[in-house]
């Protein structure tokens, strides 16, 4: 029996815990999504974290005015240190060869999003949290927004991904990484490759330039 490509990714994806969008929650999907675990976090701790944050009972800069999620990165960034990890900035300027990819837990992108009510698009800025990460050798997008899981490939084809993605000034990445405690004053160390460890797109290509 032949499958289709449909089907192959079906199968290669179904043992992937992957989170579909729900509401505005897309941060407290991306958590889960990278941690691969339905219960790392709540939408009770994310709202707890806001309130942490900032006990304002009638306005929460941190969430949507609705109660409905559209977490910032503070509550993101705060849930992340409950799991002993943070989120480090990633400077677009860099190339994203630079990313030590063994030295990280996964990455999270921010990008743009209309927001819909139905088959209907209001005029609404939103932002969407979208987790990537490694599993079994391989490199994952977990767009919530995604029916499935879907595969980017080797670390060369998940950095042409990144690189797309950023070319823009609306999308941000984040680099995750487990937190060394107080005495790790430099963490980006721990993820920054060094100068002559760095392939770039042309010096990837065993000297071949189209």
């Amino acid at each position: 029996m032949v499958l289709n490509s449909n089907k192959m990714s079906a199968l290669n994806t179904s043992k992937i815990y992957h989170e579909r969008q729900t509401r505005q929650l897309c941060a407290l999907h991306t958590l889960n999504n990278l941690f691969q675990c339905k219960n790392s976090f709540t939408k009770e701790q994310l709202d707890e974290i806001c309130t942490n944050l900032n006990p304002s009972v009638w306005l929460n800069p941190h969430r949507s005015m609705l109660g409905l999620g559209n977490y910032d990165i503070n509550v993101i960034m705060q849930a992340l240190q409950l799991r002993k990890c943070e989120a480090c900035w990633f400077d677009k300027r860099k190339d994203p060869a630079c990313i030590d990819l063994q030295a990280i837990v996964g990455l999270i992108l921010n990008v743009p999003s209309d927001y819909k009510l139905g088959f209907i698009t209001l005029p609404l800025h939103r932002r969407h949290w979208i987790a990537l990460r490694e599993i079994d050798g391989k490199f994952y997008n977990l767009d919530s927004k995604l029916q499935m899981p879907e595969c980017l490939g080797n670390q060369e084809q998940l950095f042409n991904y990144l690189r797309q993605q950023l070319q823009t000034n609306e999308r941000e990445l984040f680099v995750i990484i487990e937190n060394g405690g107080a005495n790790d004053s430099d963490t980006s160390k721990k993820w920054l490759k060094t100068n002559k460890d760095i392939l770039t797109p042309s010096s990837s290509m065993n000297g071949h330039v189209s």
